[in-house]
């Protein structure tokens, strides 16, 4: 295991690989030179070894950038010195499962990640909570939270990743509480909630102004450390490695880090730029050794540590079972079914029998605790209300004091973070479906049980809410991913302010829906790609140039009462009885309808009709929804086997693929459309699980009039791991059928994978639909400006019958598009242009609808 080293120098790495978040920061280092304060320009000046001087005018440079902001902080926080917690010598029991949760006592390999701190990969049990880790009665510093973070970055172990998470959130929960909130958004990468106004809006040239101001080396200089490294990060780390001041500075903390980039995130109008880059450099300053990296790190909001949601939220629930915070009352810790009491925990790590039924009950108060903050969380995406309510009230009753809010109109004082927060409206995670691959499936699953089969439109799924106060009705609009997207659609927020003012029986509402592009004349459904050319922002209804109709298919609370435990049927029939379809007689405002459905009461034939006027039309597919609760077969298994059944819950679940809500997309069904034959030509490293192989992988059809290879489309979908490994065995880095450079001259377009295959073989691919794209430059000029590109492409097989001479043409591909458009299916929705890999372990947190954000 790699150890990285806290000295001036910077320990040799391998160069990391880019993610899609990281595309822009490729201009990171990358703009001209600046001119010195003499007036003359910066020049690299480099050593016969390649090592980069400071120039002379920067290196006399003392720099101290305190004045330019707040004054210094009280001494009581100038301390140099870190007060080590001296770790507790593992239980004899290395590893205790219990109710499927498995607590591991073991430790890195290169101890603790930065010295003077307590290993935290252990045992959260084991973990000693009897001495402060930093100076006592002082805010947590933020080289605690950088001590987590090269904790975090040094394993993929999933229990690692977990309890180094759990002990760093107990750490903060025994001695600095204030930080436990800001040391969250720190982990997350973000600064609020998505649907927040808050964003950071740090560019990379503020950054490199500030790196480069800092360290005194120029851009030539700060450009070959990121050839050399690929991360901003550890380029701020050697660049400031050699930097000393002569006056101390006082040392970070994780409230004044997060407190700093709330500032950053504030500074607007003229000036915003010195602002910011004035807040940087501060920063900067007072950062010392990995604190640098993992501070820069925080500010690109690419901390690179693998704490995913779930996980977050799993730590925060075992930290609070473990150790009541010191603002919650004794009595309710005490009493609560949720904490572990201290008895309880004492008795956990004895070594006697009574050990074993202690980890049990603690244990099983882990998980239940899980599952209660998922719950409030899916309903309520907010730390900054959770973590208030965990403070004051612990565990008990939290899904009571945050619930699911509509209109809720508030700002949160917060003295530490400088200023105030509004918010208003705040979205719940939608329900996601699950994939189903044809109509005899679906029967076979759900038997007799009741359901209902809806167009499954291609759109932009939209969370619409509606409240009023005296005087004023309140309309806010929420993408899948809980993005607020109210100014994308005043004519969405027109009609429902119609919706609200003729009918006098709602008060306030939720409604799941489905935004789509239709003709302004007919209401006929238009294509996702014209709807994808609206302005993200438009100042008026008058100003709407594209036509809408909201699509509604869910109700999830109406006049004050929360639905989501109610079962479909019933949040159909109030849907249908209270919202009523609505045609404008004029421009500027939306259509209303309900989404095209029949029911399974009408028989298999009529739903069998009604699937193919899917197929035939511009919807993706059938969503197929269960309208009570029920049992179904969960596909593994014997049918007549009771063991192999599982409740089919008819209530709306946020954040969840239930098997209450199966799609069955054109694209999922075999023998539908025509192959392609495909030629593999270069690949990204996979994320997750997939980390070790392959993908995406980038396809190429063959341009018949030069014979050269264009690419097309990514392609991760139909393989197995057993596939995975044999691909990467075949396309093995440095071996003659891979290379970083494109030594085979394949025409990529704005497709750029990491490594390039050689053109040796041919797939067959099938896909749901020919569209046009941004970046393929595949048949470019045939029809339009835009190349085409494969939607949803899946992997059947590889075509040893054929070579790459034989391979699909771009000619072939128009052609397709022109029939596509001939037969009126026009399925010119987003590509996968910017297809990212997924690791599907985490099914609650994939997303394979994130090309449209469409429903399910």
């Amino acid at each position: 295991m790699s150890k990285r080293t806290t000295s001036g120098q910077s320990t040799p790495r391998k160069k990391p690989k880019l993610t899609s978040g990281q595309n822009s920061l490729d201009r990171f280092f990358h703009s001209s030179p600046r001119k010195t304060a003499t007036g003359g320009r910066q020049e690299t000046e480099s050593n016969p070894k390649g090592k980069h001087k400071l120039k002379a005018d920067c290196a006399a440079e003392i720099i101290d950038v305190d004045l330019l902001d707040d004054p210094p902080a009280p001494s009581s926080h100038r301390t140099s010195t870190v007060q080590p917690a001296v770790p507790r010598s593992p239980t004899p029991k290395t590893a205790a499962k219990f109710s499927g949760l498995t607590l591991s006592s073991i430790t890195l390999d290169s101890g603790s990640a930065v010295p003077g701190y307590s290993i935290l990969d252990i045992d959260p049990l084991s973990l000693d909570l009897t001495a402060c880790p930093w100076r006592s009665s002082s805010p947590a510093p933020f080289s605690f939270l950088t001590h987590l973070f090269a904790t975090l970055s040094q394993t993929r172990s999933r229990i690692r990743i977990l309890n180094t998470i759990t002990n760093g959130l107990r750490m903060l929960l025994r001695y600095d509480a204030a930080s436990l909130l800001p040391a969250l958004w720190l982990l997350s990468n973000t600064l609020s909630p998505p649907y927040s106004a808050v964003e950071l809006g740090l560019g990379p040239a503020v950054l490199h102004r500030a790196i480069q101001h800092i360290s005194g080396l120029t851009s030539a200089a700060l450009k070959t450390l990121y050839n050399k490294h690929g991360d901003p990060g550890d380029v701020a780390f050697e660049a400031k490695s050699n930097v000393r001041t002569l006056l101390p500075h006082p040392p970070l903390t994780i409230t004044g880090v997060h407190g700093g980039m709330l500032k950053i995130a504030s500074a607007k109008g003229e000036g915003a730029a010195k602002q910011k880059q004035a807040i940087v450099e501060k920063l900067l300053i007072a950062a010392k050794g990995e604190e640098t990296r993992y501070l820069v790190r925080s500010l690109c909001q690419n901390n690179r540590v693998g704490a995913a949601r779930i996980t977050v939220l799993t730590a925060l629930a075992r930290s609070i079972v473990l150790t009541s915070p010191p603002t919650l009352n004794i009595s309710i810790a005490g009493e609560s079914r949720y904490h572990a009491s201290a008895e309880l925990l004492a008795q956990a790590i004895c070594d006697d029998e009574s050990a074993d039924e202690a980890r049990k009950r603690i244990g099983a108060q882990m998980t239940e605790s899980e599952a209660l903050i998922k719950k409030t969380f899916v309903q309520r995406p907010d730390y900054n209300a959770i973590v208030s309510a965990l403070l004051e009230g612990g565990l008990d009753g939290i899904i009571d004091r945050v619930p699911l809010a509509v209109g809720e109109s508030f700002c949160r004082p917060s003295p530490e973070f400088y200023w105030l927060i509004p918010i208003a409206g705040i979205p719940l995670h939608p329900t996601l479906g699950s994939p189903t691959r044809s109509l005899d499936e679906i029967y076979e699953r759900f038997e007799d049980l009741p359901f209902v089969a809806e167009f499954k439109y291609d759109g932009q799924r939209a969370q619409v809410h509606v409240w009023a106060e005296p005087g004023v009705t309140h309309v806010k609009i929420f993408s899948r991913h809980l993005e607020d997207m109210t100014e994308k659609y005043p004519d969405v927020v027109a009609l429902m302010n119609h919706i609200y003012e003729t009918s006098p029986d709602k008060e306030s509402f939720i409604l799941d829906a489905e935004v789509v592009a239709v003709d302004a004349e007919d209401g006929s459904i238009r294509s996702f790609q014209e709807l994808s050319n609206r302005a993200r922002k438009v100042q008026s209804s008058a100003e709407v140039k594209i036509a809408v109709c909201v699509f509604a298919f869910d109700l999830m609370y109406l006049n004050s009462k929360v639905l989501l435990c109610e079962p479909f049927r019933k949040r159909r029939e109030l849907l249908h009885t209270h919202f009523t379809p609505f045609v404008p007689l004029g421009p500027g405002i939306a259509r209303f309808d309900h989404v095209e459905s029949c029911g399974s009461e009408q028989g298999r034939d009529y739903v069998e009709e009604f699937w193919q006027q899917a197929v035939e039309s511009r919807c993706e597919g059938l969503m197929i929804k269960a309208c009570m609760f029920g049992e179904v077969h969960d596909g593994t298994g014997p049918h007549q086997s009771k063991s192999r059944r599982k409740p089919l819950p008819a209530t709306y679940e946020p954040d969840k693929r239930t098997s209450a809500w199966l799609k069955l997309k054109k694209d999922y069904v075999s023998g539908l459309g025509d192959s392609l034959d495909l030629v593999p030509v270069g690949a990204w490293h996979g994320n997750g699980r997939k980390a070790q192989w392959w993908s995406p992988i980038l396809l190429a059809v063959r341009d018949a009039s030069t014979g050269q290879l264009v690419a097309m489309c990514k392609c991760m979908s139909g393989f197995t791991d057993t596939f995975y490994k044999a691909l990467r065995e075949k396309y093995a880095p440095g071996s003659d059928n891979c290379a970083s450079r494109n030594i085979w001259q394949v025409e990529t377009g704005g497709l750029k994978p990491e490594v390039y295959f050689k053109p040796v073989e041919v797939w067959e691919i099938r896909g749901a639909d020919v569209t046009l794209s941004p970046v393929s430059v595949a048949g470019i000029g045939m029809i339009s400006s835009r190349g085409c590109s494969l939607r949803f492409p899946r992997f059947i097989k590889i075509r040893i019958d054929k070579t790459t001479e034989e391979a699909s043409t771009a000619e072939f591909l128009v052609q397709m598009y022109k029939d596509q458009q001939a037969r009126g299916k026009d399925q010119t929705g987003a590509d996968e242009g910017d297809l990212v890999d997924v690791d599907y372990e985490s099914v609650e947190e994939a997303d394979d609808d994130s090309a449209n954000g469409g429903e399910g």
